[in-house]
């Protein structure tokens, strides 16, 4: 099986790390690229997604053993320089059935797609030898206007129509009401959160075009600064996010890449995943803030696995770690124990190498240069330099110029 995230699927990363499936892990991004390359007759591509990372150097866990030890692991791919940078050659699927989902089609097969359910349909369908659509309309051919067919019927060799729908919502995330929680408590990990989403935000700059990851990184979106306007960008296929829908107006066909209910705002934009990541992969996204489990002095980044106990998937987080814009790391300074995050180097497997800007933790700032590491810029106002030293695994520059953490 080829993946990109396994996310909450439990049953998946059970079978997965017990030995029952092998899984090739996949970037998001990557993935949507083989399947719109392999429709289109193209072999192979190149790309910059995983250099430095197991996409390059192999050895990733395709299959366990019984025993827990690896039995098969992905290999090493070709590489080339282009304009002095480094990319990888990925090879194309072509799969002989797809089988998608679409909200209506006409005889013909022409197919329209109803809001971010559009995602990785069109591009599975166009690589496979018989592609079957289900739709919960079928109409007469010319009902549906040519300018709003998302998919050409060329592609599509059959088409059904399910007798009755139950749309399930994996995550229905409402908008709460801004007293809701007025006068309560707030926990320790919700002040830790907030202190670093709100100086997550003060990164913003008008007019940013910006994917943020899930956690923190959302959190984040909440505390935009005043006379701020950013556009946010979702890899399911959705430029222009709006908030949580209001109870009773969610779409279970609108959410975004972490699954959650959202809604559009004025001149949003819906499109495939194979778009998206054109966006992303073409430089077009000017921040990226992400979670982490591991950073390195130099900017690696580890977020999507602990080998042989637990498996997310890199999701889209590889593309946007390779995509040129600049990436924010959200986290708590330790982990649990507090054991350290922020390392000499990464032992987990890398999402990106080289890739992080800076790093905003509950007790500091740092901006990360590739070359010479990590230069502590703000330091929050119930800690000091010497408590950052003492959790965090690895040597630091302190910026003459220090500032508190606000």
């Amino acid at each position: 099986m080829v993946a990109s995230y396994v996310g909450e699927n439990a049953e998946f990363e059970r079978q997965y790390l017990q030995g029952e499936l092998e899984v090739e892990l996949t970037p998001q991004g990557t993935l949507a690229e083989k399947l719109r390359a392999g429709g289109a007759g193209i072999p192979a591509f190149y790309t910059a997604t995983g250099v430095g990372t197991y996409i390059e150097h192999g050895g990733m866990p395709i299959k366990y053993g019984p025993d827990g030890k690896v039995e098969i692991e992905s290999k090493p791919r070709p590489t080339a320089v282009f304009d002095g940078r480094k990319y990888v050659l990925e090879e194309s699927i072509k799969g002989d059935f797809a089988l998608i989902k679409a909200h209506k089609a006409d005889k013909k097969g022409n197919l329209v797609f109803h809001s971010t359910a559009r995602n990785f349909n069109p591009p599975a369908a166009t690589a496979a030898k018989i592609t079957i659509a289900e739709v919960e309309e079928i109409v007469e051919d010319g009902e549906i206007d040519a300018d709003a067919i998302h998919l050409p019927g060329i592609f599509v060799d059959r088409v059904i129509k399910g007798a009755s729908y139950e749309k399930r919502i994996e995550k229905l995330t409402l908008r709460q009401p801004e007293n809701k929680d007025e006068g309560k408590p707030k926990s320790e990990g919700q002040i830790k959160r907030e202190r670093i989403a709100k100086r997550a935000a003060k990164e913003f700059k008008d007019g940013m075009y910006c994917n943020l990851g899930i956690g923190i990184p959302t959190l984040a979106s909440n505390f935009i600064p005043e006379g701020i306007k950013i556009e946010l960008q979702s890899e399911n296929g959705l430029l222009g996010m709006g908030p949580y829908p209001e109870a009773g107006k969610q779409d279970p066909d609108l959410i975004n890449a972490g699954k959650e209910t959202v809604t559009t705002i004025p001149g949003s934009a819906i499109f495939s995943s194979s778009d998206s990541f054109a966006i992303i992969r073409g430089g077009h996204v000017d921040i990226t803030i992400l979670g982490a489990m591991q950073v390195s002095q130099f900017g690696d980044l580890a977020n999507f696995m602990i080998p042989g106990k637990i498996v997310k998937g890199p999701g889209g987080a590889i593309d946007l770690t390779a995509s040129g814009s600049k990436v924010i790391v959200t986290m708590e300074h330790v982990a649990k124990g507090d054991k350290h995050k922020i390392l000499e180097s990464c032992n987990l497997p890398l999402t990106g190498a080289g890739c992080v800007n800076m790093i905003i933790t509950d007790l500091c700032v740092f901006e990360v240069d590739p070359k010479k590491g990590l230069t502590l810029i703000e330091v929050a106002s119930d800690s000091s330099i010497e408590e950052v030293k003492q959790k965090t695994g690895c040597p630091f520059t302190v910026s003459p110029n220090v500032t508190t953490m606000e």
